[in-house]
């Protein structure tokens, strides 16, 4: 079956960093778009990164910069680098393939002031 398990989340400083990592398996992932959301409490969850099967990345405002969104196909893997990280940052992160309702268990990152 499908599955994503996220990794590398923490609590760290502000102006600190963080590397996530999203494992899967159970579907043809070089072929799949992948993607980074965020959720903080009281709030929806929205897009972070986005990188497509070419390697075609997207960011959210919020983040240009400061994250790159990376892909392993041999290792079937998408991760989330994360720089300069700010209070605002704090959230449970999930890994998700694109076009589907395929989500991973998510895991927290708490940025510090």
């Amino acid at each position: 079956q499908v599955q994503l398990v996220e990794s590398g989340g923490g609590l760290v400083q502000a102006g600190g960093s963080l590397r996530l990592s999203c494992s899967t398996s159970g579907f043809p992932f070089s072929i799949s778009g992948m993607g980074w959301f965020r959720q903080s409490p009281g709030k929806q969850r929205e897009m972070v990164a986005t990188i497509s099967s070419g390697g075609t990345t997207n960011y959210a405002d919020s983040v240009q910069g400061r994250f790159t969104i990376s892909r392993n196909n041999a290792e079937r893997t998408v991760s989330l680098q994360m720089m300069n990280l700010k209070p605002e940052d704090t959230a449970v992160y999930y890994c998700k393939r694109l076009g589907t309702a395929y989500w991973g268990q998510g895991t927290q990152v708490t940025v510090s002031s």
